[in-house]
C-alpha cells in the first residue's frame, strides 16, 4: 500500500472545478485549503501501477496548474 500527500495548485478560478476532478477519483481525497487557492490531496493506492495510472489521471486534468508530492509512504 503506498499512501501519497500532494499539495495542488488549480488555475485561477478553477478550485471547484478541481476538486470535482479530484473527488472523482476513487483512490483520492481532497481537503481545499480555506484561505488559499491551493488542495491537499491524499492518494491511497494498493500497487505501484495503479500509482501510476492515478498519477496519468491527475495529470490529465486540465484545471490542475501545478502538484507537489510533500511526502509518501509505502508499506
Amino acid at each position: 500500500m503506498s499512501i501519497k500527500s500532494y499539495l495542488a495548485h488549480p488555475y485561477q478560478g478553477k478550485k471547484n472545478e478541481l476538486i470535482k476532478a479530484l473527488s472523482s477519483i476513487k483512490q483520492c481525497e481532497v481537503v481545499p485549503a480555506k484561505n488559499k487557492n491551493l488542495l491537499i490531496l491524499i492518494t491511497d493506492t494498493k500497487d505501484n501501477l495503479e500509482e501510476d495510472s492515478i498519477k496519468e489521471k491527475i495529470e490529465a486534468i486540465e484545471s490542475l496548474k501545478l502538484l507537489a508530492m510533500v511526502s509518501g509512504f509505502n508499506t
